[in-house]
């Protein structure tokens, strides 16, 4: 009997690869091979890498290469790139890097175990050429859902063949497939929250964003997709799902129903197991009242607002291809808190455009002072290749973009910090991530904390507060972000006697 084969993937980027990566991993799983945490530990490294920002490029080819340098004293044979920098450069990242043994894009991974069989065996895969993923869909969303033969990373593949294993036949671990062509998916980790893909792709056209080009256009997963597999996830220990997409707001309009994510969340909200919902990925020009009251009045829906506002300059906005201005944004915000005073809200900027002038900064920093937000991103502006501003002619200086950036970040700071004092005194509900009795003891995250992105909340005092289980706690003091609570009750279990022994 041939020796069983061991794949390690390695994941880089944002929430939408996390997803990816498990997709791939009960793939591999459901065909035979053996998942492993270790890259050193595995005939092949699978390294999904991200391909938004060149700091995150910088960082896909640097774990590429240390995971090539394990094929010198280790176990590892192969090293392949999968992910968005792999789909965006294809066979220009496999010229530039000879180091990975295999860059497969999007296409491949409906035959992913195929491909790395022929990589560990000697052979070569040719790396595709990249093209814009926009045109392989109709334009009109409506006619998106019976395109055939589009790979969708996350999704049901349309016209794609799966690995025809019967359910009572699958790994431990692997989500059956919830149609005839849905995907596999593996864990690859065991913490209490996790993400769902609502959609892939984005119709928008940001002038400093190159995802839709290497995404492709929006489309929707089918709303019984979406409950089936958070079903699963529940059944897995998962006690919160983050649903995630390029643009959430969008959800459904191509499936006929604009207002499809209003009537979807409290069906998921209602899966036995689950504990919290949240919706992440928003844009401020689509939100709608509909949609507010959804996300701040349905139970286990947590009122969190990942709103992506970029800037709020009225011509750095429109140079950008958005829409908004300082006052609507807060407009919006005091909409939000006025039906749930206690919501979170966060978001990104990008500092440095082309054509931001000081008063355009002062605008934005006018905003910043008045949003009171949770959680706030600044990058500096840099050209993508392939996108419009990086053809604007009105460019700031670098050291000037650094200046900036280093200003609004620290003001990002302090204003952030200063939120996080306004909730002292506040009830919070917290679900445990992790305990460590050496560093932080026990950490968790109230609504208006996204893993990874956002603060966190340590929890003193309680009994037994391992993770997953949903703490009520009075915040106590704060930490920058952070905040620091003592526990009032766990599941609903008063155990304010118990705290105190």
């Amino acid at each position: 009997m041939p020796e069983r084969r061991t794949v390690a993937l390695v994941t880089l980027g944002c929430a939408r690869n996390e997803v990816d990566s498990e997709e791939l991993a009960g793939r591999l799983a459901a065909d035979g091979w053996e998942l492993v945490e270790e890259a050193a530990d595995a005939d092949v490294a699978v390294v999904n890498t991200c391909g938004f920002v060149e700091a995150a490029k910088k960082d896909s080819v640097d774990a590429l290469l240390e995971a090539n340098d394990l094929k010198d004293h280790g176990r590892t044979q192969a090293v392949v790139a999968v992910g968005c920098m792999a789909e965006r450069y294809g066979k220009e990242l496999a010229e530039a890097l000879p180091e990975a043994d295999g860059v497969l894009g999007f296409d491949d991974y409906g035959n992913i175990s195929d491909r790395l069989r022929t990589i560990l065996s000697g052979g070569v895969h040719a790396a595709h050429t990249p093209r814009d993923r926009r045109k392989l869909l109709p334009i009109s969303p409506a006619e998106r859902q019976d395109a055939a033969g589009v790979a969708l990373p996350g999704h049901a593949q349309s016209g794609a063949e799966e690995p025809a294993v019967p359910p009572q036949d699958l790994p431990a671990g692997v989500a059956p497939a919830s149609g005839p062509r849905a995907p596999l998916r593996r864990r690859l980790g065991s913490e209490p929250v996790a993400s769902v893909k609502l959609a892939s792709g984005c119709d928008r056209r940001c002038s400093f964003c190159a995802i839709p080009s290497f995404r492709g256009s929006f489309i929707s997963r089918r709303p019984s997709d979406v409950l089936g597999e958070t079903r699963w996830l529940a059944e897995q220990g998962v006690k919160e799902i983050m649903l995630v997409s390029e643009n959430n707001t969008s959800y459904g309009k191509d499936l006929g129903d604009i207002r499809l994510l209003e009537t979807l969340l409290p069906e998921l909200a209602a899966v036995d197991g689950i504990e919290r919902i949240r919706v992440s990925y928003l844009q401020p020009a689509e939100m709608r009242p509909g949609l507010i009251d959804v996300l701040t009045g349905t139970d286990k829906v947590a009122p969190y607002f990942d709103l992506s506002f970029q800037h709020s300059a009225p011509g750095v906005l429109r140079a950008m291809r958005r829409f908004g201005d300082t006052d609507r944004f807060l407009e919006l915000l005091e909409t939000i808190r006025t039906k749930a005073p206690q919501a979170g809200a966060r978001s990104n900027f990008i500092v440095g455009f082309p054509g931001e002038s000081e008063s355009d900064l002062a605008e934005l920093e006018r905003f910043l002072g008045e949003a009171r937000l949770d959680a706030i991103g600044v990058f500096g502006y840099s050209d993508e290749d392939g996108t419009e501003a990086a053809s604007y002619e009105d460019k700031v200086d670098p050291d000037v973009v650094a200046e900036r950036l280093s200003r609004v970040s620290r003001l990002a700071e302090e204003l952030t910090a200063q939120r996080a004092a306004e909730r002292v005194g506040e009830t919070v509900r917290v679900l445990v991530d992790r305990t460590d009795d050496e560093d932080d003891g026990v950490v968790g995250r109230a609504a208006h904390q996204a893993p990874e992105t956002d603060g966190v909340t340590l929890l003193t005092g309680g009994p037994d507060l391992r993770p997953g289980r949903m703490v009520e706690a009075k915040v106590v003091a704060s930490e920058g972000v952070d905040l620091v609570a003592e526990v009032l009750s766990v599941d609903g279990t008063g155990c304010t006697e118990e705290a105190g022994r």
